[in-house]
This record gives C-alpha cells, structure tokens and sequence, in this order.
C-alpha cells in the first residue's frame, strides 16, 4: 500500500496487528508529512482519541478512545475469497511418505488418511469442496468475476465469522456464485446492509441456515434483504441491539428458528409483531432483559392465536421474577419445551426443585424442562405437591371439594389457573409396576382433601420422617415391617439400607409403592437419583421390595 491511496478506502474493513478497524479518515494529518489512516477500532480500548488532531476533527468515532492514525503499510486490507479458500484449503505438493498415517485439518475438522498424495489430491480438487471454514481469515471481497463458480461451485456450508467484509454487496457477489450455499456465517463483520432492497439477481435460492450475529444489521434492514432468502429455516441475529419495527409481510415465513439474544431494546409488545410467523418453532430470547408477557387475545385457561407452532422457547438470563409470567407460556398451544435459568424467579428462596416442579405444574404441555425430559411420574408428583401447596390458599379464595360449591375468586384463578384443571381432570400415568411401564391408566387427582393441607414444618426433623410399611410380595416368609425414613432420603440410599438389613446386593433390588388413596395402584421408583418427597410418598404408604 502506497501514497497513491485515494478515497476509495474510506469505509474499508481492515486488520492492524490483529485488531480489526473501519477505515474513516485518509489524508495528510499535519504537520508530520506522508499518508495516514484514520480507523476507527473495533475494540474502542485500542484507540488513543476520537478522531480529532491537535483541535482539527479528521473524523469522528462512537467512542472517545475509538480511533487512530496508523500508516497505510501497517494496515492489511484482506484477500479474496478464493485466496483464502487456496490459501487454507490447497497444499504444495511434498516428499512422499508412504503409508503412514497424516493427521489433516479439512476446515475445522481432523480428518486421518493414509499417504500424504491422497490427501492433497482431496484438497487440491476444490470443485469437491461442500463445506469451507473461513473464519478469521481476512477475506474482504468476492474477487475476480466468476472464479468462486468455476473454482469450488458445489460448496453448501460457509463461514465466513470474523473477517473483513464491509458491504452486504460484496456478501452477495461471493454468493451469487455459490448456487448449493445452504448455510451462510457472516457473524462479527461489520457490514453495510443497502438502504433498498437488493435486486432478486443476488436471491440465496438454496440457504436454510443464515447466522448475523454481531454484524450491526437492523430490523428493517433483515426485512429488506429477507426477500432474497426465500427458502431460509434459521435466522441467527444475536448481539445487534436489535428492536422490531414492524410485522414481517411475505418473508420470513419459512423461518423455523429466530434467535434474537442478547438485543436488549426488545420488549414484548415488539415480540407481537413477530407472533404470526406461521412456521417459527424454536425463539430464543437470552438476555434481552424481557421480565413480563402477556397475550390480551387469551383468557385464563385458554390458548392464544399467537406464535401457532412455537415448540421452543428459550429466555435464560432475563428479568423473569412472577409466576405470571410462566402462566403465559401455558396458553401457547404447541410449547413443548422450556428453557429458563439465571432468572430472578428461578435463583430466589424457593430452591431449584420446588421451582423446576412448579413450571411443570403450571405448564400442562411441557416435555422438556431446561434441557431435562419430564417423565410422567415427574409431572405426576410435581402437579400434587402443586395441588397440595396452594390448597389453603385455594380453600381461602373459595375453593371447596363439593364442586357445586367450589367457586374460587377470579383473584385466585388468575394466579394460579391450572389449579381447577389439577382437581378436577382426567390425568394419565404409568401402569401398576411391575407390568409394562407403557401401560397407561387414568387417575383423577381430585380435589385436596384437608389431611393433605396441614401446613409442613420442614426444619423440623420430625415432620421431615415418614412412617412406611415394608412389604414383600415375592417373600411369603417376610413379614410386613414399619421404619421411619426421611423425605428427603434418594432411592439409592433406601436401596442401600434395604441391602443392608436384607443381606441382598442393591443391584438386584427392585423398589414400587402404593398408597391407600389410590388402592391397586403401584408406582415404580425407578430413579436411584430423586428423593421418595419427588415421587408424593406419605405418611401410612405400603414401600413394596422385590428381588
């Protein structure tokens, strides 16, 4: 790079000692002679000021400390795409060594061969490339016309995170020629998006998959380009403060997956305007700091028009600190997985236990709960320890076990507006242990009795213990024993002293119980990891052992 640099630059994404800037200023800068740049860092602590010289403004900066003056030598502009797929993809032609094993890097993955000549004839034959990993490899433009075409056009996966494109423009000039391109990584360039849509010419026919994260487009510049993607399924803009300006007309309307995270100006009357999107599966709402929802065209206990096929929803690291806002999400009518940790209402008092059974409780639909699958028994237990936790407060409000004086107040049914549906509904849990465990039955939980409703003491050890009576279906000579054994206590420990006082190995050792409540009924504890409180045992329960 010489002295003959002309405007041309300004606005070029360039790499200085592997820092990346956003030329802004070339030109004299006196009184010291010769050309200077003036970039504007990414990093802001890497600059000395603001654009400014000795009182005279050469350009201007976002922050203080963004800018600096570097001379033009110390600054690399970047190559070309095919330039850096050469440079990363074809090897020299070497010694050869016969029979041994070579480990290979083909992108970012390690591939072994053996004989060197077999791999670099792989890797020298371009046009057989389907997936390239450019990232943080400098490349700033398409290059020469129709060489990406001729030199590598089956490619289908490409990431090009990290480098130094500075125009959507020069984004579509490297796509156009990728006719297959069905995933496109563009995260942490700073792009230029156009102020009109571009011409169908630059259309992505075949991508599925668009990653945006960190590149600084807006809302209305995803609504101008999204015509040119009329087939895409994941749409990834995390990190760009993001807000939603208007409803999507005619795109986006094959999007199964949005991923806004991390946009903080997002709220919820904003997430409306994205709430009809016909095929959005999965939404991703990290740390956009939402801390209430609600859908007005849906009453307590019915289902909402709104996002019609969210299956799942994320929204870790938010503001969420009421349960009514939990309430929402069971008027989605396909949700069927959750994810919501490091939220004020999942980190207070209560402890993550009571927390995660709660949400299981209060959403009817849910499978999946922060990444863990529910099993039946799971929803079983948590929905009556549920029922059994706000009985008072249900019996207060006007809840009653006559039904035609059960009448809670709206006050009541608001908070809690499964609570009625837990009483009274028809449910389905796994069949008498030890026949097959697919078998289902019918259980009506039915309304809570006022044995259920005494209020717990749980620091106190003595209403911490359960009285259970042992029995041995298999072992006639065994007789029925009563032991005292803590909620708290995991099936694995039970297991253990069984072993102990048995003389039988615990793997061998089988472990149902019943309860007078529910006669002919058997349940499994079939998880060593979870407490007898997880799966309702109680006070006066037959613990049956087999072996």
């Amino acid at each position: 790079m010489n002295d003959t640099l002309t405007l041309d630059v300004i606005g070029r994404r360039v790499e200085v000692n592997g820092e990346h800037a956003t030329v802004r200023f070339s030109g004299v800068v006196p009184p010291v002679a010769g050309l200077w740049l003036g970039v504007e860092w990414d990093n802001p602590a890497r600059g000395k000021h603001d654009g400014s010289h000795e009182g005279i403004v050469y350009f201007k900066c976002r922050h203080p400390t963004g800018g600096s003056f570097v001379r033009p030598n110390k600054v690399n502009f970047g190559v070309d795409f095919l330039t850096a797929v050469n440079n990363r993809y074809v090897l020299e032609d070497g010694p050869e060594e016969d029979g041994k094993e070579q480990p290979v890097t083909i992108g970012n993955k390690p591939v072994e061969t053996i004989g060197f000549d077999s791999v670099i004839k792989q890797q020298s034959q371009l046009s057989k490339l389907q997936e390239v990993s450019l990232r943080n490899c400098v490349v700033s433009c398409a290059g020469d016309k129709g060489a990406i075409a001729k030199a590598c056009p089956n490619i289908r996966r490409v990431d090009l995170s990290r480098n130094l494109l500075s125009s959507w423009d020069e984004v579509l000039s490297i796509a156009d020629q990728l006719k297959h391109l069905e995933v496109l990584n563009l995260s942490e360039n700073k792009l230029h998006f156009p102020s009109v849509s571009p011409s169908l010419a630059g259309t992505f026919p075949a991508l599925k998959v668009l990653v945006l994260n960190r590149t600084g487009i807006t809302w209305a510049e995803v609504l101008r380009c999204a015509p040119g993607w009329p087939v895409l399924e994941e749409l990834y803009l995390k990190s760009n403060d993001i807000s939603i300006s208007e409803r999507p007309a005619d795109v986006l309307q094959t999007v199964k997956l949005l991923d806004l995270s991390s946009n903080p100006l997002i709220d919820e009357n904003q997430l409306f305007l994205i709430a009809h999107l016909p095929r959005l599966e999965q939404l991703i709402l990290s740390d956009v700091g939402i801390s209430s929802l609600h859908f007005p065209d849906a009453g307590t206990g019915c289902k909402t028009s709104m996002f019609p096929s969210l299956q799942y929803l994320v929204v870790n690291d938010n503001q969420i600190s009421q349960w009514s806002f939990i309430n929402e999400l069971d008027k989605l009518q396909s949700l069927r997985a959750l994810s919501c940790v490091r939220n004020p209402l999942t980190e207070g008092g209560s402890g993550p236990q009571t927390t995660r059974q709660f949400i299981i409780a209060k959403i009817g639909q849910l499978k999946t709960l922060n990444k863990c699958e529910i099993l039946p028994e799971e929803r079983r237990g948590a929905e009556l320890d549920y029922r059994k936790a706000f009985g008072n407060e249900w019996k207060k409000a006007g809840g009653h076990q006559d039904p035609d004086k059960n009448r809670p107040n709206e006050e009541f049914l608001a908070a809690h507006p499964r609570y009625q549906s837990l009483c009274l509904s028809t449910y389905m849990r796994p069949g008498a242990f030890p026949a097959a465990a697919l078998q289902l039955e019918q259980l009506e939980y039915g309304a809570p009795e006022d044995g259920e409703l005494k209020t717990r003491q749980p620091f106190l050890l003595k209403n911490q213990l359960l009285t259970l009576k042992i029995k041995y279906p298999n072992q006639v000579d065994q007789k029925v024993t009563e032991k005292q054994l803590p909620d708290s206590m995991t099936i694995q420990k039970v297991k253990g002293l069984l072993s102990r006082l048995l003389k039988v190995p615990v793997s061998e050792l089988l472990l149902s119980y019943e309860s007078p409540k529910m006669p002919g009924r058997e349940i499994e504890l079939e998880n060593d990891q979870q407490s007898l409180q997880f799966y309702s045992v109680e006070n006066g329960d037959y613990l049956l052992v087999r072996w």
